[in-house]
């Protein structure tokens, strides 16, 4: 690949372009059924962070969809080394996703269909992580796969739509009163010396700074609890505070 600086860049199986100047065939799965996942993290001075993390997570979102990346993880993980360096800024949004393929809509599909993959970069400047911010909570009425990032992301929309119309930065999920996640974002609540978090099911996304927010917590000598908490001891305050965080944000 010879030295091309852009302000942004579309991948997709093998070509890359701006963005503007991509398109995608109408036969992609993702037209009929939103049929892929996906994961995303940021690069700072042409730099991926936690690329390890976020491949592990993206392949295995894929394999427990049954879905095929076109490509190995090493030629992934190179494929993105060197695609970030085509763009202009340096601190990018690093977005990945397979789709499961090609064919005319049927709920049904072929085994064994090769994957389509999509890549994505885009100028993002790192937020400030000590700014706190205001939040709304919102009914978690998702399904089942939550342990994915699906591109099923409608819920997740809505949710931070709100937000933003009622002047907040994140909408809080809740199952009844269980906390479960945000919008885009894990949450943990910090209450009598202990960090408190939900469970790894399928209810909530394994996030990569949950990992690394729990490894400090225990290293600072901090109890970690993975466990249902509610809301009501939230809105009772009867906490020290919570902390949200994403592969590209954590805030308090």
């Amino acid at each position: 690949m010879g030295v091309i600086i852009m302000k942004n860049l579309g991948y997709y199986n093998g070509k890359y372009d701006e963005i503007e100047n991509m398109q995608i065939p109408m036969l992609d799965r993702v037209c009929w059924f939103g049929d892929g996942v996906y994961d995303a993290t940021y690069a700072h001075n042409h730099i991926v962070f936690d690329m390890d993390a976020h491949l592990t997570r993206f392949y295995n979102s894929a394999k427990l969809l049954g879905m095929n990346i076109p490509i190995e993880r090493d030629e992934l993980d190179k494929l993105l080394r060197e695609l970030v360096k085509k763009v202009d800024d340096g601190d990018q949004f690093v977005y990945m996703q397979v789709t499961r393929g090609n064919g005319l809509r049927g709920h049904i599909y072929p085994e064994n269909m090769q994957g389509n993959l999509w890549i994505t970069l885009t100028p993002c400047p790192v937020a400030d992580t000590y700014k706190p911010i205001d939040v709304i909570t919102y009914e978690d009425k998702r399904f089942y796969y939550c342990n994915c990032k699906t591109l099923n992301l409608i819920p997740s929309c809505l949710a931070a739509t709100a937000a933003d119309r009622a002047g907040c930065q994140e909408a809080i999920f809740h199952r009844g009163d269980i906390v479960t996640e945000c919008a885009h974002s894990n949450i943990s609540i910090f209450k009598d010396g202990k960090v408190i978090t939900h469970q790894l099911d399928d209810m909530v996304l394994p996030g990569t700074a949950r990992i690394r927010l729990l490894a400090v917590a225990k290293k600072l000598g901090y109890e970690v609890e993975e466990r249902n908490y509610t809301l009501r001891r939230r809105n009772r305050c009867s906490f020290n505070g919570f902390f949200l965080y994403s592969g590209k944000n954590s805030r308090r």
